[in-house]
């Protein structure tokens, strides 16, 4: 696997590692509606422009534009919705270790795409790092005291729609089209179609005082997630696999956990250690499958 692939692959999970708590301090000001619609507003129409300089193109054909389509409106609406709604309702730690499960329904909504079984030991691997996971959200060292069952199923739900957009994605990148053109074009996709709902916020958004600290999680999301996140991630996608890439989303969580506790002072006990042990052997052992 190029060294270049697995940069990308890390940089955009780390990015991404970041999001849940970057999400947390923008819902501390803003509701989770506004917190979504501006996270792709912003990012989508900043995107715009640079596709239009860059004179990307779209993509040729009715099926390579409905897969843009597809990825654009699970990946900058319907994702970016649920899971604020989610983290509303739950703890940093709790949506950073849900979203770790990414990889099993990338992988799986990839399989039943291409029509493709995984090798054996992406199942075992899958199943160790999954075990790391579910030490990790059950143990009171890490788990958020403001978790609920409600906001964990919602983010759980919104993995579903991230996963099929990370899968439309990385077929357009495998079918040569440029990860540039599906994370600008898909963003301002997101953004048109949201451009409706953003009279109805404005006066949410211009009376709420939000504080620089939730302002800047919106930005991190509008910018970070969106875009940066996303071009690295279809690179990754395309070059490496759709299947075997999307288990670098298992190294969320430690990111994730990490900067939950130093900015929320969410809990980190030594639980954390040995249960990304295990998530970092699994990753190993799944990433070993052909």
């Amino acid at each position: 696997m190029a060294p270049l692939v697995v940069f990308c692959a890390l940089a955009a999970v780390v990015i991404w590692g970041a999001s849940p708590v970057a999400t947390k301090l923008a819902i501390a000001d803003l509701s989770p509606l506004a917190v979504s619609v501006l996270r792709t507003a912003i990012g989508g129409l900043a995107a715009l422009p640079v596709a239009l300089l860059m004179r990307i193109p779209l993509p040729v054909g009715n099926s390579q534009r409905g897969t843009l389509v597809l990825s654009g409106v699970c990946g900058f609406i319907a994702f970016p919705l649920l899971f604020s709604i989610g983290v509303e309702r739950t703890s940093a730690n709790h949506a950073s270790m849900i979203l770790a499960s990414l990889p099993l329904f990338t992988g799986a909504i990839a399989c039943l795409w291409d029509r493709t079984v995984p090798a054996r030991m992406w199942w075992v691997g899958c199943a160790v790092a999954l075990a790391g996971e579910i030490w990790l959200i059950g143990s009171r060292d890490v788990s958020g005291h403001t978790a609920t069952v409600e906001g964990d199923l919602i983010v759980l739900g919104a993995n579903t729609f991230a996963a099929l957009g990370y899968v439309a994605g990385g077929r357009l990148q495998r079918e040569g089209y440029a990860a540039t053109g599906t994370t600008f074009w898909g963003a301002g996709l997101g953004a048109i179609l949201l451009l409706p709902v953003v009279p109805f916020l404005i006066t949410e958004i211009t009376t709420a005082e939000a504080s620089f600290m939730a302002w800047s999680g919106v930005i991190y999301l509008a910018i970070g997630v969106t875009i940066i996140g996303y071009i690295l991630w279809y690179y990754a996608l395309g070059k490496g696999g759709i299947t075997r890439m999307g288990l670098f989303q298992f190294f969320q969580p430690i990111s994730g956990v990490i900067l939950a506790g130093l900015l929320l002072s969410e809990a980190i006990g030594w639980t954390f250690g040995m249960a990304s042990a295990v998530i970092l052997f699994g990753i190993w052992l799944a990433v070993r499958a052909k």
